[in-house]
């Protein structure tokens, strides 16, 4: 059935769509005004790039209030069903790991300067000068909101110039 949607079907899908005690009071002229404008719609939406949709997406979801269950919800459900009676603690364990990081740079030899704050702009979009500043400024969070792969990344190219670093 979906996939013989038509325009012209809309408002009837519409009616069906609503409880029996509702009706569906727009004329023939409305109906036609908003099904072009939900074509208009759906056409931008597919004009989008791939990375745009997926933003509009998340949007979505935020405006219409999905994001406040968070990603936990969706988890408890698919964790709960699949194990027996101590499931119920694995999913609340595995809701409460972090998820993402901030890497704090600590100390640094002062003969390996120049290089870690090399590898401090390699990183982030600072310049020299903000880049030195911020190195200086130790102990100091240099990158901040990232997945713990990259901070396990960053962390490793710091530490082999000499650096202490720790994940926050």
């Amino acid at each position: 059935m979906l996939s013989r949607i038509t325009p012209k079907s809309i408002p009837i899908l519409r009616t069906l769509s609503h409880s029996p005690h509702t009706f569906c009071t727009l004329t023939e002229s409305q109906s036609q005004t908003q099904t072009q404008k939900l074509e208009r719609i759906a056409d931008e939406i597919l004009s989008l790039t791939k990375l745009e949709r997926n933003d509009y997406a998340i949007l979505m979801r935020y405006k219409m209030g999905f994001n406040n269950y968070g990603p936990s919800v969706a988890g408890l459900g698919s964790v709960g069903g699949a194990g027996g009676g101590g499931s119920g603690a694995a999913a609340e364990t595995k809701a409460a790991e972090k998820v993402i990081f901030d890497v704090k740079l600590e100390k640094y030899d002062a003969a390996t300067k120049i290089k870690i704050i090399k590898e401090v702009r390699g990183f982030t979009d600072l310049g020299l000068k903000e880049a030195k500043d911020l190195v200086e400024k130790v102990p100091i969070v240099v990158k901040k909101g990232i997945t713990k792969d990259e901070a396990e990344a960053i962390m490793a190219k710091l530490k082999d110039l000499g650096a202490t670093v720790s994940l926050e």
